[in-house]
């Protein structure tokens, strides 16, 4: 049937992508590490970020933009601190190579720093601190990239949609928020794009620092920050922790993630924390407040919608697109 998706089980779909990244000239470990992370976010429901996102990937293997050969190179220029240059490959495989010690550091030390420069975009940022959650850890991350962003009183980008991310450990499930500096994902401008549609005022301004619904217009202007001056002094802390702290390329310097052979040099900052070293209870005495949040006061908590989502791809795979499916397929086979 025309347009129809294809179901996968979680695992069939991470051999899927594993072996088209190995087909475009990533390493075993890269590959994989691609390839989970995109299919855990289509399982959280992201689609964006998700298979067709690592589509964009496959697009910088092939390009130079991600070097498939590359391995991460992580120091400890102190005992909490990890220091990773991804030597110009993807993000993930630095995080992954040092999640172990990581967390046994946090554990030793009730606090640790991952930063890492010299990588491709990250794609979903809350993968990063959801799997520090999981180990019963609270994570913040901030990462950048090409300048998308119009920061305070700027007309021209500036920073990347420049997201925070942040997860907690409590018994009503992992607490996760992950969201972009801008007033929307530069994906989801891209979307709109291809799917000839208008998006709302305020998201965006064209190449001449105008306003615009058009994203077409959008994609050659400039994104715009949420909640005006604080969205765009949120851009810039984001900025100092990624960029500076994790002394990886400045937003302004970063070349494009989409074209070209040079990828972005983009940096991912992430600090986690150990709270029962300080509280024992936390994980429970946070599950009660969130329920009293949500039930007495009706707060949306985020992560909960994810996690329904990522139970049910468990249980019964994800539905990707024929389209992606039948690109993924070929590339597969390249």
């Amino acid at each position: 049937m025309a347009g129809a998706g294809v179901r996968l089980s979680l695992d069939d779909a991470v051999a899927l992508c594993t072996a088209a990244a190995i087909a475009h000239g990533a390493g075993p470990e890269m590959a994989r590490s691609l390839a989970v992370s995109a299919v855990a976010a289509e399982a959280d429901g992201q689609p964006n970020v998700g298979l067709s996102h690592f589509l964009d990937h496959l697009d910088a293997l092939d390009a130079g933009r991600i070097d498939g050969s590359a391995l991460p190179a992580i120091s400890r220029p102190a005992k909490a601190i990890f220091l990773v240059d991804a030597g110009g490959g993807a993000a993930q495989p630095g995080f992954d190579a040092a999640f172990d010690d990581l967390v046994s550091t946090v554990r030793d030390f009730g606090v640790a720093v991952f930063a890492q420069n010299n990588a491709f975009t990250c794609g979903s940022l809350g993968y990063f601190v959801d799997r520090l959650a999981q180990a019963g850890l609270v994570a913040l991350a901030a990462t950048n990239g090409p300048a998308l962003l119009a920061g305070s009183g700027a007309r021209k980008p500036v920073f990347c949609t420049n997201p925070l991310a942040f997860a907690a450990p409590s018994s009503e499930g992992i607490l996760l928020i992950d969201q972009a500096s801008s007033s929307t994902a530069f994906v989801s401008i891209r979307q709109a794009a291809s799917e000839g549609r208008r998006i709302p005022e305020g998201w965006a301004l064209d190449a001449d620092g105008n306003p615009t619904t058009d994203p077409t217009a959008a994609m050659t202007g400039a994104l715009l920050a949420f909640g005006g001056a604080r969205g765009g002094n949120i851009a810039l802390m984001v900025e100092v922790l990624a960029a500076g702290v994790g002394a990886a390329t400045w937003s302004l310097d970063a070349p494009p993630f989409g074209t070209g052979s040079d990828g972005p040099g983009s940096g991912l900052f992430i600090v986690a924390i150990d709270p029962a070293l300080i509280d024992p209870d936390f994980a429970t005495r946070l599950g009660r407040h969130l329920a009293r949040l949500s039930g007495e006061y009706g707060v949306h908590v985020p992560g909960r919608a994810k996690a329904e989502a990522r139970r049910r791809a468990a249980a019964g795979g994800i539905v990707v697109p024929a389209e992606i499916h039948a690109r993924l397929s070929g590339r597969a086979s390249t």
